[in-house]
């Protein structure tokens, strides 16, 4: 009889079934890539739920003497698995590719859940959210006078983060996830980006709408949207582009009512989404690495896996989005 597969395997199984669009062909210099990119999507899955930062702790990993890790090593196996030196260079590619990849399964779940078609409240049909969360660097933050005289007070500061303030957090030190998520009670990822802390929501906005669905048809924003060109850009795909009106308080004009519901249907879904997120892989306080690039590694990887775990359930025919961190644990 056959093992029955474990819940770590199946989940990491999901990544063959997921349709991804090919790389953006580009002139590339070297040997032939050896190994498919799916090995590669499916090690940093194995890296986020059993929470590993490295090639290293990955390979290390897979080395235990266990069905379901024997299991595990014919999934990333092609014939045989990556070196360590190959798990570190491909890894370091994905940052580029995963937005594409976000934004491509984004899609896809908004058809096959149609969480617009379950909306309850005013406006949550065909509504997406727009905004940005901190994550925190840990090893100490690096003061601005001490970064304008190139003085870097002791070795575990990451000198790639950077400053940012916001009316919930305040000053903060790190870098910045900006997602784009479906309103209501599903919250489906459409995309996302992971910069510098002090890079505007407005500057990344735009490469975030390009990954968004055509049948979208409400963007609520922040203050920081009040952008002329992300505006044009919601008008060419035929978005409407909903923020706060600037000014005193209280506005006495004929939309502030529909601005108020809206600015509640925005806070109803990306302040819960943040939070369950980052309590789901304990990145409320810090991030467990240091870099621009391996926080995009981890970020971006969280929110792609994030997807997959609301399509699982969907193919169990169960709740989507219900019991997330309950499957995360067993696996």
């Amino acid at each position: 009889m056959l093992p029955e597969l474990s819940l770590l395997v199946r989940l990491v199984r999901m990544v063959d079934d997921v349709p991804t669009p090919p790389p953006r062909l580009k002139g590339r210099r070297g040997a032939p890539v050896t190994y498919p990119e799916r090995i590669f999507l499916k090690g940093l899955l194995v890296m986020l739920l059993r929470q590993l930062t490295t090639a290293h702790a990955l390979l290390a990993f897979l080395e235990q003497d266990d069905l379901a890790i024997a299991q595990l090593r014919a999934e990333l196996s092609a014939p045989i698995i990556p070196s360590r030196r190959t798990w570190e260079r491909r890894l370091a590619q994905l940052p580029q590719r995963l937005p594409e990849l976000i934004g491509s399964l984004g899609r896809r779940l908004v058809t096959e859940l149609e969480p617009w078609l379950s909306a309850e409240g005013p406006g949550e049909g065909h509504a997406a959210a727009l905004d940005s969360t901190p994550l925190k660097t840990g090893g100490g933050v690096w003061h601005k006078r001490d970064r304008q005289q190139g003085v870097i007070p002791h070795s575990a500061i990451d000198t790639e983060a950077g400053w940012s303030k916001s009316g919930c957090h305040g000053w903060w030190f790190g870098c910045k996830l900006h997602l784009s998520v479906t309103t209501g009670h599903s919250r489906i990822p459409l995309a996302a980006e992971v910069t510098v802390a002090n890079v505007g929501d407005n500057l990344i906005a735009p490469e975030l709408l390009a990954e968004l669905p055509e049948d979208l048809r409400y963007l609520l924003g922040d203050a920081q949207s009040q952008d002329p060109g992300l505006r044009e850009v919601c008008e060419e795909r035929g978005f409407h582009l909903i923020t706060p009106r600037r000014g005193p308080h209280p506005h006495r004009d004929d939309g502030v009512g529909v601005r108020r519901i809206f600015h509640r249907l925005r806070s109803q879904t990306m302040e819960p989404f943040n939070g369950i997120f980052k309590d789901l892989f304990g990145w409320h306080w810090r991030m467990p690495v240091r870099g621009l690039q391996k926080t995009q590694i981890l970020a971006l990887g969280a929110v792609w896996l994030y997807q997959l775990v609301l399509r699982y359930p969907h193919r169990q025919q169960l709740e989507p989005g219900k019991g997330i961190k309950a499957l995360l644990r067993a696996a």
